[in-house]
């Protein structure tokens, strides 16, 4: 049987679980999230693996920036991913990468993003099984009231990373005029202040 090679890593939000598989990295999660089984079963099956502790330039890689990121000098990251789910999670999840640093969106319009309106819970349902955490940026959504809603690495978590964003975005001034009290759109990612 094949392997995906993974790794704990203890940040400040947490203990991460990291794999990689064929030099991409297919798993950045938090160690003891309420659906760790569920993940962990559909990406082992997904690639017909098994998890072995075993470290690699992808998951070495893969820590500098996470550490990089939550020091607050890194807004992007250039790992390479793998995504393993359905063709829908798939879109829902290329969706997600669209939403900017610094900024949030709803389901909603993530749905709208993916030409489905109508699949508003199956995208919140395909944000909840995303494997792959802060690369694809789920803690960016929100509820359509603007209130936080599930991450698993839970609401406090959640917080912590909208606020580490919203510390480190600079908006010029048209941009901050533009943002201020209102929803501003952005090609095809609603865009609110945080």
């Amino acid at each position: 049987m094949r392997q995906i090679n993974i790794q704990y890593y203890k940040t400040k939000i947490g203990e991460l679980i990291l794999g990689s598989f064929k030099g991409k990295l297919c798993l950045l999660d938090f160690r003891y999230r309420r659906m760790r089984k569920t993940v962990d079963n559909r990406i082992k099956a997904g690639l017909n693996s098994d998890f072995i502790k075993q470290d690699d330039e992808v998951l070495k890689r893969t820590r500098r920036q996470i550490y990089e990121y939550l020091d607050g000098d890194r807004k992007e990251f250039d790992i390479p991913v793998l995504m393993v789910g359905t063709d829908f999670q798939k879109s829902v999840w290329n969706a997600l990468m669209k939403v900017p640093y610094g900024f949030t969106s709803t389901y909603s319009q993530l749905a709208k993003n993916i030409n489905n309106k109508k699949a508003i819970r199956a995208v919140a349902s395909a944000n909840g099984a995303n494997a792959i955490g802060l690369i694809i940026p789920c803690h960016r959504i929100i509820g359509s009231n603007g209130e936080l809603a599930g991450y698993g690495g839970g609401l406090p978590v959640k917080k912590r990373l909208l606020k580490l964003e919203q510390k480190n975005t600079v908006l010029n001034v048209g941009e901050q005029d533009d943002l201020i009290g209102k929803k501003e759109i952005r090609s095809d990612v609603e865009i609110l202040p945080m």
